[in-house]
């Protein structure tokens, strides 16, 4: 009995991640993601992943949100979002902090994102 492996829809993290467990760029899960000008340049050659990325980052969403909505492990999407920022494809806004603290408004406004999904 042999398998088609070739007809499998699914890719599998590490093959997206090119082996990489750990992003360059370190980010809070609910750092901020938007796309960039220069994304907008090059949409169409980008892989399918960073595509579907930059389509949801038309308007400001969280790498968790990111994460949720393409179903997409979270490490897989801290390596992609964190090389796609290295590469000035996408902005990414760390959370403020008070006193060493998140900003109790920023974390209402994940928690109501993360409501809504």
């Amino acid at each position: 009995m042999s398998e088609d492996r070739g007809s499998s829809p699914f890719v599998r993290p590490y093959a997206v991640t090119r082996g990489r467990t750990q992003a360059r760029y370190e980010f809070a899960l609910e750092a901020l993601v938007s796309v960039t000008l220069r994304a907008r340049e090059v949409g169409g050659r980008l892989p399918p992943e960073q595509r579907a990325i930059c389509e949801l980052c038309m308007e400001l969403k969280s790498v968790a949100e990111i994460s949720a909505l393409l179903r997409m492990p979270l490490g897989v999407t801290r390596v992609l979002v964190g090389d796609m920022a290295e590469s000035g494809l996408v902005s990414v806004q760390q959370p403020g902090t008070v006193e060493g603290r998140p900003d109790v408004t920023l974390l209402e406004r994940v928690l109501v994102g993360l409501r809504s999904l």
